[in-house]
């Protein structure tokens, strides 16, 4: 049994003005799943897929404070193309943001919901991932963190240090998923997490088990009886399934 990653779910006080600034962002088209929740996929995109993860924004009452503890990262693939699409990005909306960052050759921006996330500079690694080129998670220790998602995913593990491990789907096709070492990650819920499903055939219920199994926690964020569970790794990081 694995599961596969599926999404990155942002909450958002407007999912739908949200969703539209991602959607253009990514260059991807807008749909609804119901009230309240705003889809972002690559146009003819036959979810779910190791080709794309796809960006779910969900309405909720009060989205807390910003937290970065998971955030995207953007490929391009020129110099001209991080310079465009960083102007076009603070056209639809994004404002730089300063996370202690320094001088460095990627660009960190805010969506219009405060969510931090990256426009990197060209780099061969990210050529063929798409638009999306990581997601990216903070994490105390890479190493710990890699066995979990390298035993809970379909994904092949590509490189652990001590500052970093690296994940991408088995086809060799989509993101990257990246856990990379920062002091003073907290526990604190976080504005994005991951959504992850099961095969078709697979148990949810046996699923859930062998997670927990792999150190995962029951994790309560408002959900109440809803048809998904939603658990945290060992890094505290959400997750949905």
């Amino acid at each position: 049994m694995a599961l596969r990653l599926v999404n990155v779910n942002l909450k958002a006080r407007d999912d739908a003005a949200l969703g539209r600034f991602w959607a253009n962002a990514l260059g991807w088209d807008l749909s609804s799943e119901g009230p309240g929740v705003t889809n972002v996929a690559p146009h003819g995109f036959n979810w779910p897929a190791p080709e794309a993860v796809c960006v779910d924004v969900v309405k909720v009452p009060d989205p807390g404070t910003v937290r970065y503890r998971v955030h995207i990262d953007l490929a391009t693939t020129s110099a001209d193309h991080q310079r465009e699409l960083i102007a076009r990005l603070k056209e639809l909306g994004a404002t730089p943001a300063d996370i202690g960052q320094g001088d460095v050759p990627w660009a960190v921006l805010a969506d219009p919901e405060g969510n931090v996330f990256c426009v990197l500079e060209p780099r061969e690694i990210y050529r063929d991932a798409g638009p999306i080129a990581a997601l990216v998670v903070d994490c105390a220790d890479p190493r710990a963190l890699a066995r979990f998602w390298d035993e809970a995913l379909d994904w092949t593990l590509h490189e652990v240090t001590d500052d970093r491990a690296v994940l991408r789907s088995a086809q060799g096709v989509g993101p990257y998923l990246e856990l990379i070492r920062r002091p003073g990650t907290t526990s604190a819920p976080s504005r994005a997490h991951l959504d992850v499903m099961p095969y078709r055939g697979d148990d949810q219920e046996a699923e859930a088990a062998r997670l927990r199994a792999l150190g995962a926690t029951p994790a309560d964020i408002g959900q109440g009886d809803a048809p998904w569970k939603v658990l945290a790794d060992p890094n505290t990081s959400n997750y949905r399934f």
